[in-house]
């Protein structure tokens, strides 16, 4: 017996609905580095998490909806950006993840930015790309794992070892987007 698939949302919506959270993962990474500084990591973790998973949903929303719209396909990659680089840049300055690799990564995503910004649908984003976003995501919230939730030295290490492949993936997909604009 098999499962009926979802119906469908209606297409205005659902593509208003994705894009609102998109807008709303942009919105998150001031948010998340005030709560870094302000040493309130389980706040920060949970704005971190609900970022990611709001990526999931938008993308999710905008599908059933019978796809996204251009300008969420353009604003969805900046807002990643956004949110992900407050805790790469509070890391980096805390000294628990080195500041080359953490500027290695800025760049990263500021090259690949401006080529998918010259694409007339925001350029997609390569299966590369979408792996490196969820290991960096991984990574962060196990980096920001709150001492006071327990098991912060084991996280804290997995996030930091998920961190090198998340950058290896990260390099190599930008230069995947640098051969498509060739």
């Amino acid at each position: 017996m098999s499962v009926p698939p979802h119906p469908p949302l209606p297409r205005t919506s659902g593509r208003l609905l994705a894009d609102g959270l998109t807008v709303l993962r942009g919105l998150l990474g001031l948010p998340v580095l005030l709560a870094l500084q302000a040493h309130w990591f389980g706040v920060a973790w949970g704005l971190l998490l609900g970022g990611g998973l709001s990526d999931a949903a938008d993308g999710w929303l905008a599908r059933r909806s019978g796809g996204g719209s251009i300008w969420g396909a353009r604003l969805d990659p900046l807002t990643d950006k956004l949110l992900i680089s407050a805790p790469l840049l509070w890391l980096g300055a805390e000294g628990r993840l080195p500041l080359v690799a953490v500027w290695l990564l800025l760049a990263r995503e500021l090259l690949v930015s401006g080529w998918r910004a010259q694409q007339g649908s925001g350029g997609p984003a390569s299966l590369g790309g979408k792996a490196k976003t969820i290991l960096q995501f991984l990574s962060l919230l196990l980096l920001l794992w709150p001492a006071s939730w327990g098991g912060s030295p084991w996280a804290w290490s997995v996030g930091w070892w998920l961190f090198w492949p998340s950058l290896v993936l990260a390099l190599t997909s930008a230069a995947g987007y640098l051969r498509k604009g060739a």
